[in-house]
């Protein structure tokens, strides 16, 4: 074999070396192309990846970060952001008059007429359904919130609707509208209810204000009574206890006088049985004591024509005076 010949056989098989590894290096940055932007994927906060397998529900990710899952098209994703808070707003009581507004003209239970403007607050709350199983979900959104609304206000009267009962609307009107999200498989999460404005039709209007001015009139006036009732009861309460104390303090002290002057009165018939000319003598002069005493006076003993030796006078010393046929006292 000619040098030239086998010159040409080294070059060729070379040349397929290179083209081989050539096609390698394709074949694999190919892939690596094919499996990066179609098994990688870097999950925000907030989003939420649903993830089919052979065009199958397998599972839903939520947990942020990179992921990886098997490539196209063995496996297929779609990206949700399920943390974002949505809105829609419902009717408008601002526009001017004679412009009906089929989102917020709403009938109450006792026959009354209102409009209503109200807002919904929601999210995602499940991917899989919102994305593949919803039909027209803004639609059932907006139908389902004016239903569930209707149904709601059409069971309460049109003062409930417009000052006592609003919270209870809001509340009742959410928990159907979630009910009718979840009959039709829509995913969507509803966060709240918040009724913006609710008035009678401006034929009405000012009917109803001057209604709800007394309302607020009577409420007030309640309050005020119930802070004054509350401002008296206490000290009324508390004054029925001092009189209470000093009453039972009267009592109690009654009694006690009661008892001792009974006490005391039992000692002197004792002392009376003992010597009963003594104690009656002696009962008269402390009678005559308590009864004249500021008066001079002169005790004489009875057919006596001296004055008794033994008692002192409140005059100073003693004295003398004729005799008298009974006791007496003389000035």
């Amino acid at each position: 074999m000619a040098k030239g010949d086998t010159d040409r056989e080294v070059r060729g098989g070379v040349a397929r070396v290179f083209r081989l590894l050539l096609f390698a290096f394709v074949a694999v940055a190919g892939i690596g192309v094919w499996v990066y932007f179609t098994a990688w994927q870097t999950l925000r906060p907030g989003e939420a990846a649903v993830i089919l397998r052979l065009g199958e529900f397998d599972r839903i990710r939520t947990q942020e970060g990179f992921f990886v899952h098997l490539p196209y098209p063995i496996e297929t994703r779609e990206v949700l952001n399920v943390g974002a808070s949505q809105r829609r707003e419902f009717g408008s009581v601002d526009a001017s008059e004679g412009v009906a507004f089929t989102e917020s003209i709403m009938q109450t239970g006792d026959q009354n007429i209102v409009q209503v403007e109200f807002v919904v607050q929601y999210r995602i709350g499940n991917p899989f359904l919102y994305r593949y199983r919803g039909n027209a979900v803004d639609k059932l959104l907006r139908d389902g919130a004016q239903a569930a609304m209707r149904e709601v206000v059409g069971r309460n009267t049109i003062d409930g609707v417009l000052s006592e009962r609003r919270g209870v609307v809001a509340a009742e009107a959410a928990d159907q509208l979630q009910a009718i999200m979840d009959r039709y498989e829509t995913g969507l999460l509803i966060e709240n209810v918040e009724l913006q404005e609710v008035q009678p039709p401006a034929a009405v209007r000012e009917a109803f204000d001057d209604v709800i001015a007394a309302n607020q009139d009577r409420n007030r006036q309640i309050n005020e009574a119930e802070g004054y009732a509350n401002e008296i009861l206490p000290r009324a309460r508390a004054q029925a206890g001092e009189i209470a104390a000093e009453a039972a303090a009267y009592r109690d002290a009654k009694i006690a006088q009661a008892r001792g002057d009974a006490e005391r009165f039992l000692a002197i018939v004792a002392e009376y049985d003992k010597a009963p000319e003594i104690t009656r003598t002696r009962l008269y002069l402390e009678t005559m004591e308590r009864v004249l005493p500021k008066v001079n006076k002169v005790i004489v003993e009875p057919g006596a024509a001296t004055v008794l030796p033994y008692l002192p006078l409140p005059g100073g010393g003693t004295a003398s005076a004729p005799a008298a046929p009974a006791p007496g006292v003389a000035r």
